[in-house]
This record gives structure tokens, C-alpha cells and sequence, in this order.
């Protein structure tokens, strides 16, 4: 698979990342371990070198991923987060210090490994100055135990400070065909700052790939059910812009979840999308997006389908945004 530098980091990972949380949270029923590890393993013969987990993700998901990833350790890029109460996104948030130095040691312990190759902050902490943030994690690369430093859906003013203090590699947050914020302001900013981008539900969370409509019934554990724009209502109304996709696809031979995982590699060179499944054939899938190539005047005949559309619903509940961040 293609490669691709996060900014001017020199990290180089394969150009689509496998985002490993759904495998035993958030989107239903855990998949069995065996299988969860058949699945990475998989993702890693097919040429992705580039794995996504959080202690918030709960401890069997670093363990999942440490173990999976345990034969091939040295061939592969681990990125893990910190941030949470008790690594519990509904408890609220705790970069402290000696936090982040906590959490670093169990990841490693879960992991696996002596050291981790990307330590996100999960969600900036308005508590912690951002400043003693990135003075924590520049300590642990000092002494061997991480080697980059990321935020995940921080602001451009928070990503100045921390750039500062430890230069940030990566920047993960939500961005995809149907939510465009990033583009405003964060995006100029990581490209000025030589920072990378890490694209987190760059399928709109499932929506983008076709599979779902108003019908579809999500597991009473999915918290998908709690998202305002994946109530019947806003599904309905946003079939529209999946429709719009299908009919580029149709057109390219591929799928809409290749189409929209073409447009997100064609954005930026520095973009590295990471789509989770649970599913072998959609794993191939998504892969099979990183060879759709997507000229000036594709991209343009998106955008500008996209533009006469609106989006129907918040992507986070008022609950949610106040917990976990917008």
C-alpha cells in the first residue's frame, strides 16, 4: 500500500489507518477476540501499518491491539490516547500530569511494548494548562517511552500552544464528505505548522458507505442512538447525499465508501483517514479506497453535490458535547 509522512513529522504510515475501536466498543457487541484478532491481522497483511486505539476504548481494546499486533511489533505504527477520568469518557476529562504519565504506563503494560509511536491527548482538557500537556508527553519521549506527540479535536489556538512546548506530529478529529469543519480552520493551521491529519469516522460513521437508511435498526448498545443525526428523522433526510455518492460511484466503478475515502486521500498528501469495521469484506473495501484516484474536476463535481445539500442533525448530543467535547 502507499505510504504517507504525517507532516513534518517523518512518521510514515501506510495511507489508510485501521481505527480499531469498534472492534469491542461504541458500535454494538464486542467482536470475539479471536476474531478481533484475525481482523488486525488481516488489515496488516494487506498493507496497513497504522493502528488506532485509546485507553477510553476500554482495556480489552489495547489489549486486543497489543496482542494482535505483538508478531510484527517493529513493522507497524501503534497510536493510543489519554484524557479521560478513569479512561471513562462519561466521567469527564483528566490530562493532569501525573494522569497522562499513568496512562502511559498501563498502555504500554496493555500494549504490550516498551514504547508507544503516537500518544494522543483524547480531548483538550480546559483544566490542564495545554502547555503542561505537551510538557508531560515531551518528558516521556525523552525518556524512550513514546515517540510522537498528537492531539484529537483540539482548536488551532491549543494546537499553536502545544506545537510550542513539543511539536505536534498528527492532529486526529472528525472529517469527511459530511463534516467539512476542519477545512475553516483547523486544516490551514496543521499545514502552516507541518502537522499531519488523522481523519477519525471518515465514513460519517457508517453512513456514507450506503449500508444504512431510515430502517435500519442499530444494537440498543450501538451509541449510534444517540447521535441527533442518526435519528430515523435526519437519516431520512440525509439519504440524499448518499444517493449523490452512489451515483459518483456508479460512475468510477467503486463503492461509496471508496469514493468517500478517495476524496479524503486527495484532499492532502499529509491526510491519513483511519475507518474502523468488524468486517473482512469491508475491510477490503476500504482499502480498495486508497487506489481511487479522484481528478481536480471529481473533487469539484463533489463538492459543489455537496454544497446544494444541507446536513440534517448534530453529530453529538448537547450531553455528549458537554462530556466528551463537540
Amino acid at each position: 500500500m502507499e505510504k504517507r509522512k504525517l507532516g513534518n513529522s517523518g512518521l510514515e504510515v501506510s495511507a489508510l489507518g485501521l481505527g480499531c475501536m469498534g472492534l469491542s466498543f461504541a458500535y454494538g457487541p464486542a467482536l470475539d477476540k479471536e476474531q478481533g484478532i484475525k481482523l488486525i491481522r488481516e488489515a496488516y497483511e494487506k498493507g496497513i501499518t497504522f493502528f488506532d486505539t485509546a485507553e477510553a476504548y476500554g482495556i480489552a481494546n489495547e489489549e486486543l491491539v497489543g496482542e494482535a499486533l505483538a508478531p510484527f511489533r517493529k513493522d507497524v505504527v501503534i497510536a493510543t490516547k489519554f484524557g479521560f477520568k478513569e479512561g471513562n469518557s462519561t466521567l469527564g476529562l483528566d490530562s493532569r500530569p501525573e494522569n497522562i504519565r499513568a496512562v502511559a504506563e498501563e498502555s504500554l503494560r496493555r500494549l504490550k511494548t516498551d514504547v508507544i509511536d503516537l500518544l494522543y491527548q483524547h480531548r483538550v482538557d480546559p483544566n490542564v494548562a495545554i502547555e503542561d500537556v505537551a510538557g508531560t508527553v515531551k518528558e516521556l519521549i525523552q525518556e524512550g517511552k513514546v515517540k510522537h506527540f498528537g492531539l484529537s479535536e483540539a482548536g488551532a489556538e491549543s494546537i499553536r500552544k502545544a506545537h510550542a512546548v513539543q511539536p505536534v506530529t498528527a492532529l486526529q478529529s472528525e472529517y469527511s464528505i459530511w463534516w467539512r469543519e476542519p477545512e475553516l480552520e483547523i486544516l490551514p493551521t496543521i499545514e502552516e505548522l507541518g502537522i499531519g491529519f488523522v481523519p477519525f469516522s471518515p465514513l460519517g460513521r457508517g453512513f456514507l458507505t450506503g449500508t444504512i437508511t431510515d430502517k435500519t435498526q442499530f444494537d440498543s448498545t450501538d451509541f449510534r442512538n444517540n447521535l441527533p443525526r442518526f435519528n430515523e428523522e435526519n437519516r431520512k433526510a440525509n439519504q440524499k447525499l448518499v444517493n449523490l455518492l452512489a451515483e459518483i460511484a456508479s460512475q468510477k466503478g467503486a463503492t461509496p465508501a471508496q469514493i468517500a475515502l478517495g476524496w479524503l486521500l486527495a484532499q492532502k498528501p499529509w491526510i491519513v483517514p483511519i475507518p474502523g469495521t468488524k468486517k473482512s469484506n469491508r475491510l477490503a473495501e476500504n482499502i480498495g479506497g486508497v487506489s481511487i484516484n479522484l481528478s481536480a474536476s471529481d473533487i469539484q463535481e463533489i463538492d459543489d453535490a455537496f454544497a446544494k445539500t444541507n446536513v440534517q442533525g448534530e453529530r453529538y448530543s448537547a450531553y455528549m458535547q458537554s462530556h466528551v467535547g463537540k
